[in-house]
């Protein structure tokens, strides 16, 4: 029998569920301890917003709201790895890698608060060059496609990131960013988050392939599936990914396996179509508690820093949601003012009608 191809999905994992070591070869990342500790710090900031996103939700202060809860390591390693120049392109979960590129937190709760204004990144940041949150399903991969294409035409030494979920990796948009990268040599690198379930499908009912990453075959691209609960693993695999598009080797498609502790969204209940056995086995394996032992175990981090670092982040966050709920509310018309450099008169005339409604006319 005749061989067309045959080909290997290489998995990256260096801290265990229980925070022990699996294997010696430390890369870099791995070796940089007091780097890790910073990003612990900022995965246990993300998590304190997360909390507090949610009670607001529950309080009627936000709207319906998409929580990150067990991502931590898989967002934070993402934006982690990025340079300024970079563009990223999230869909509408990935707080912690938008907060990496200086998106700040009272953004992500205007945006879930109904204001667009949330997606009005800080200009001195490197959130300048990102695309905003993107709720339909993976049609940020094709912007970010996009971006790297510039970026090459340009000749310019900057990266495009995308992630999506484990079920917008099969969406035609996904495929066809890949497929544009394959065939363009573009510097774009594709992460799928797979946390199990694309809201209420699992990952067995989503696609008949062994691996999500494996899929980047079809494009010509390489592909890689790492640990998402092990921030080692996902700086290494955002590093050799990174290095390959900005050598101009290529795009790369990685498969980031995390799990969702939480309900898809606010308005989403878990409980219908998930046992809680398999909730408690996800727990076992979050990136929280093996990151904190693997530090603590290095003499990096102790219960009195957690304890003074969370003090520090829940007014952080204080601070950040009295910025979102102080912010002035816009004028009805605004809504009508960004569409259009030359508005036609069937707006128009919206816009003054629901100027009057509100007794300003």
């Amino acid at each position: 029998m005749s061989i067309a191809a045959s080909f290997e999905i290489e998995y990256l994992q260096y801290l265990g569920p229980d925070g022990t070591l699996v294997r010696n070869d430390l890369p870099e990342a791995g070796r940089d301890v007091a780097r890790l500790r910073e990003l612990f710090k900022q995965m246990l900031f993300v998590r304190t917003f997360d909390t507090k996103a949610i009670a607001l939700q529950r309080t009627g202060k936000l709207g319906t709201y998409a929580a990150c809860l067990g991502h931590e390591a898989t967002h934070v390693g993402i934006g982690a790895s990025m340079r300024p120049g970079d563009v990223y392109a999230p869909s509408y979960r990935e707080y912690g890698a938008m907060f990496m590129r200086g998106v700040k937190p009272r953004d992500v709760l205007m945006y879930w608060g109904g204001d667009e204004r949330g997606s009005d990144f800080d200009r001195d940041s490197d959130a300048r060059s990102d695309f905003p949150f993107c709720v339909p399903i993976s049609t940020q991969c094709l912007h970010a496609a996009g971006a790297a294409l510039s970026f090459k035409l340009r000749k310019q030494p900057h990266i495009a990131v995308a992630t999506c979920g484990d079920g917008g990796s099969s969406k035609t948009d996904f495929y066809a960013a890949l497929n544009s990268a394959g065939a363009y040599e573009l510097p774009l690198v594709l992460g799928v988050i797979n946390n199990g379930w694309a809201i209420s499908v699992p990952r067995s009912a989503q696609t008949g392939a062994q691996t999500l990453a494996q899929k980047g075959l079809a494009g010509g691209l390489h592909c890689l599936q790492v640990d998402g609960n092990d921030l080692i693993a996902v700086l290494e695999g955002m590093r050799r990914a990174s290095e390959r598009a900005r050598k101009s080797q290529g795009g790369t498609v990685i498969e980031f396996v995390t799990y969702r502790l939480s309900d898809h969204t606010t308005a989403d209940d878990a409980r219908r179509y998930r046992d809680d056995a398999e909730v408690k086995a996800g727990w076992e394996r979050e990136p929280m508690t093996r990151l904190r032992t693997w530090l603590t175990a290095q003499g990096a981090w102790s219960e009195a820093d957690e304890a003074a670092w969370k003090e520090e982040c829940g007014a952080r966050v204080d601070e950040e949601v009295n910025a979102y709920l102080n912010t002035p509310v816009q004028p009805v018309e605004a809504m009508f003012d960004y569409l259009y450099a030359d508005p036609p008169p069937e707006l128009l005339q919206q816009r003054a009608a629901a100027i009057a409604a509100e007794g300003r006319a």
